[in-house]
């Protein structure tokens, strides 16, 4: 019956956006303003398809900060942080099909799906009319927020939520678009790509569901001619008898002239600790006095906060000025067999990443940047004192180049 009551809540939060809802691609990379590689005369039946080489490449330099104290310089090192090979396009006035593979991730054949892990997307969207579109395959699961719709080749740095999790899925998923400016789509996907007991390992009293499923609704909405867009999403995954998790992501972009303002919300609760954050600071052994706390498992009842902010401007057509900022709190809600614990807080993360980005055309979207990424983990009183944990900060200064590289 619970699970009967959270779908049908999921429902009624959801199906009303379905009223004002145009379909858009999500983790695409703007390729439409130049000439591919291929000529278009000579791509005959390529013609309605694009390859697209997804590249964030960079020479980067590590530093790290123990307890906060004084950065030290680590290593350095050429580096491919991204490289994501991409097939889209019509192959029928009906049928679009789209296949990304990350060159840059272990190819190991997940337990799930029985793809590599390594694929991003195999999926194809079916037109059902004007305004239905069903997809089938593995696909980006539609998280609400302006930071997991980018490219990834766009991104330095994810907050915590989207850094640890399974972001791509296998399932399928309803589009319904009602006005050009306002879209919904519904996605029933596995839960994860890996079997419960390879995530997870050994859980005392839990039993892995049967159905390991995840239901995603999502609103897109724009307004006042596109100065200001929303993605918002809510997400209940079943990972087990009794045991869920519930994720609700809101982004919201404010364009004002050449300077744009984007803020993402994002709010993760897990019965059982799918981020795997408060699992990894818990030792697998506490002492307390005479007692010993054995904890080689999963943690019961965390929660995931972030506050996202991407602010950028555009001086002219070679120059672009930005500037992201997040903070991710964990916490850890259950754990009340421990009589030293006297907060939920485990660890407050911040992330600060000033750029400057060089465009030297423009007709191709190619971009040199020059960057830091920087991080500081603050751990709570408790965490230091009874988990060991050490406060600490990493910097990384990279100048590299970044293009979504269209081949035809």
């Amino acid at each position: 019956m619970k699970i009967l009551f959270k779908i049908s809540l999921f429902l009624l939060l959801f199906l009303p956006s379905a009223l004002m809802a145009q379909e858009q691609e999500p983790q695409t990379g703007d390729t439409t303003y130049y000439k591919t590689l291929i000529p278009e005369e000579k791509q005959g039946l390529l013609k309605n398809v694009s390859m697209i080489a997804n590249m964030q490449f960079g020479a980067e330099n590590y530093f790290s900060d123990q307890n906060l104290s004084a950065f030290e310089y680590t290593g350095s090192k050429f580096r491919f942080e991204q490289f994501r090979m991409e097939f889209r396009g019509q192959v029928h006035k009906n049928v679009y099909f789209r296949f990304r593979n990350r060159y840059t991730k272990t190819p190991d054949v997940q337990s799930i799906d029985h793809l590599y892990g390594s694929v991003d997307l195999a999926y194809i969207r079916v037109t059902l009319g004007k305004k239905w579109n069903l997809s089938a395959g593995k696909m980006c699961a539609d998280w609400g927020g302006i930071e997991f719709d980018m490219n990834p080749i766009d991104i330095y740095e994810y907050s915590d939520i989207i850094e640890m999790a399974d972001n791509f899925l296998t399932g399928v998923g309803v589009s319904y678009q009602f006005h050009k400016n306002h879209s919904f789509t519904f996605q029933a996907l596995n839960s994860r790509t890996k079997t419960f007991d390879d995530l997870y390992e050994d859980q005392p009293d839990i039993t892995a569901s049967k159905f390991p499923l995840m239901l995603v609704g999502n609103w897109r909405g724009s307004f006042f001619n596109g100065k200001f867009n929303t993605i918002w999403s809510y997400a209940l995954f079943s990972e087990a008898e009794n045991i869920f998790m519930n994720y609700i992501a809101l982004g919201n972009q404010l364009r004002i002239g050449k300077f744009t303002i984007e803020y993402d919300f994002k709010w993760s609760s897990e019965d059982l600790d799918r981020t795997g954050i408060v699992s990894a600071t818990v030792p697998d052994v506490l002492i307390r006095g005479a007692d010993t706390l054995v904890y080689p498992y999963a943690m019961r009842n965390t929660c995931y906060t972030s506050h996202w902010m991407h602010l950028y401007y555009r001086v002219n057509p070679h120059i672009n000025i930005a500037f992201v900022g997040f903070v991710d709190f964990a916490k850890w809600k259950g754990g009340s067999a421990d009589p030293e614990k006297n907060t939920d807080d485990i660890r407050v993360a911040w992330g600060y990443i000033p750029t400057i980005e060089y465009y030297p055309f423009k007709d191709l979207n190619l971009r040199f940047y020059a960057n830091w990424v920087g991080r500081i983990y603050n751990y709570s009183d408790y965490a230091k004192t009874w988990l060991n944990a050490i406060d600490y900060s990493t910097g990384r200064f990279t100048i590299g180049f970044i293009s979504p590289l269209g081949i035809f």
